[in-house]
């Protein structure tokens, strides 16, 4: 089931406006790594947008024992179809540090924004991965990532390919 362009405009517009108060937010901030400051973080900064199923939809009301799970809604475009991780898998089987350096290299496929995780201040991170940590392993990993080319099973939003440079 495609989604249509207002959805996507939507979802992107939700993602540049969290991706921006939370990168102007944590650079003023002077907040301790705590597991509660990575809770903030995780919604401040829209993690819960695309890796919890339904949130977005729900306004938020979804129980935070349903939080980060990933979700098999694809994010189709010109680069394939990717899928929210299951980041307290993901988290779960990572050291704090290797998840300092993982979120300090990853370059993701969108819509997920890899280069305002690059930027995050390392208490943050140290916040955020304490958080996720504390909500424990739980659910199933997300669909595998489909190349371009390959048609994604519903449900799915698809994004144009951008314009031609002239």
């Amino acid at each position: 089931m495609k989604r249509d362009l207002s959805m996507h405009r939507l979802v992107f517009a939700g993602l540049l406006v969290s991706t921006a108060l939370v990168t102007g937010a944590c650079s003023r901030s002077s907040q301790a790594v705590s597991v509660e400051h990575g809770r903030y973080l995780v919604k401040m900064a829209g993690c819960n947008d695309c890796h919890t199923s339904g949130y977005l939809l729900a306004s938020g009301a979804v129980p935070e024992s349903q939080w980060l799970l990933g979700d098999s809604f694809g994010w189709h475009g010109p680069w394939g179809t990717t899928y929210a991780t299951n980041l307290r898998l993901l988290l779960g089987g990572m050291s704090e540090e290797e998840w300092l350096v993982h979120a300090r290299s990853v370059k993701s496929r969108p819509p997920m924004p890899w280069f305002s995780l690059n930027e995050m201040r390392e208490a943050d991170l140290r916040s955020i991965y304490r958080y996720v940590r504390q909500l424990g392993a739980a659910g199933v990993e997300a669909p595998a990532y489909l190349p371009p080319g390959v048609a994604p099973p519903p449900p799915f939003a698809s994004f144009p390919a951008p314009p031609a440079e002239t």
